[in-house]
């Protein structure tokens, strides 16, 4: 995959119809990339059903939305999105293509700092700290704002592409899909525009000083503000004193009625092998790499439907998005009631600094090491020769 940063420097008059697929490729990496971070702390959760457990789970939802109106985009403009073979490749620092390099991106349980790195994720410019404003990409918010300076640039190329049409599909639905549909009675850019607000607004890269979507979306909090209520443990509240919100009074904002931190599941952070090295240390282990296999079928199953419901016949797209959303709703069960079951073995988190010499600060922060350890979901694409991209074998 081309980094963003390379991607970026490309000089804007170079920044052709080409670029513009591969920036829009792109942007439906990082959207796909936040939801195995996203589902991996909700499943975490020991009641899936409260308040932590539906805010964690709109934004999830969301981000199927964002992903699939970069797809129309990607579609109305004749690409093809790429689907089934996506892998985030976490653990990772920073998400894929090199985007928010300061970030710890890792399969963890929900906790205060991979919250942290939720909010790190969804985090508007206007809150980011100094530290972070010299990186050359410091939010999701400036590939879209080069994808937008691109559609307006090949203003002419762009409506004649989306004028012939392409051969992938567009899907739609009533969660907030947007949809692209070439009309001369209006101008078809608007269209991407607004596709491109509406994931603005609705959490990454909002730039408007508020932490609420537009009226397009109801005014909802954005994903920023809903992971900000679980961290403070408050929903937002705007203070009576009228002051404005910035990285230093924005705790203040978070007063309203509490949020108690969810019970979670102290699942074990997934290391680079998805488990393999541990599983070696297991007599459960054939149990276990049953359950943990199932899921990434299960996973993989969604991303091939995915896929063909852009690239697949028109008339089967509607049965193909049935598919996936079965899928989708099977990993839950797959993660939270067989996965998660299983405890990893004391004698084995006691030598885990043996087992990941090099991964055991990670996995000591993201995990309470001092309680009981359960296994968690891997989410590895079985279309990928090497999962998460490191090369090693799949138990």
């Amino acid at each position: 995959m081309t980094t963003i940063v390379d991607h970026l420097t490309i000089p804007c008059k170079q920044r052709n119809m080409d670029w513009l697929k591969a920036a829009l490729q792109i942007a439906i990496e990082l959207e796909h990339s936040t939801l195995p971070l996203y589902l991996s702390g909700m499943f975490s959760l020991k009641t899936q059903n409260y308040t932590s457990y539906n805010l964690i789970r709109s934004v999830a939802m969301e981000e199927m939305v964002h992903m699939a109106v970069a797809c129309n985009i990607l579609s109305a403009i004749g690409g093809t999105p790429r689907i089934k073979t996506l892998d985030p490749g976490f653990p990772s620092k920073g998400l894929p293509g090199g985007a928010e390099p300061d970030l710890t991106a890792v399969l963890a349980k929900v906790s205060t700092r991979q919250l942290e790195n939720y909010l790190r994720v969804e985090m508007p410019d206007f809150l980011l700290p100094d530290e972070y404003k010299d990186e050359k990409y410091p939010t999701i918010a400036g590939l879209y704002d080069a994808i937008k300076n691109a559609i307006g640039d090949n203003a002419d190329e762009v409506r004649a592409a989306m004028k012939k049409g392409g051969t992938s599909n567009q899907i739609g639905d009533d969660i907030g899909f947007t949809t692209i549909k070439y009309s001369n009675k209006s101008d078809p850019l608007d269209q991407l525009y607004s596709g491109i607000q509406e994931i603005l607004e609705q959490g990454e890269g909002l730039t408007s000083r508020t932490l609420h979507a537009g009226p397009a979306s109801e005014s909802e909090p954005a994903h920023y503000c809903k992971f900000a209520e679980i961290y403070y443990g408050a929903r937002y509240r705007q203070p009576q004193s009228g002051i404005e919100l910035t990285r230093t009074t924005e705790p203040e904002f978070f007063k309203g009625y509490r949020i108690p931190f969810p019970n979670v599941v102290n699942t074990l952070a997934v290391p680079k092998d998805g488990y393999a090295q541990l599983l070696k240390h297991d007599p459960n282990a054939a149990e276990v790499k049953k359950n943990l296999l199932a899921f990434d079928k299960n996973y993989t199953v969604l991303m091939n439907e995915l896929d063909a419901m852009w690239n697949g016949p028109a008339d089967r797209s509607w049965p193909t998005f049935g598919k996936a959303v079965r899928a989708m709703f099977s990993m839950r069960v797959l993660a939270a009631f067989n996965i998660m079951k299983y405890e990893v073995p004391a004698n084995a988190v006691a030598r885990l600094g043996e087992i990941y010499p090099e991964e055991y600060d990670l996995l000591s922060t993201y995990t309470d090491l001092q309680a009981t350890v359960f296994y968690g979901p891997r989410f590895v694409n079985q279309n990928v020769g090497a999962p998460h991209g490191t090369g090693r074998p799949q138990p």
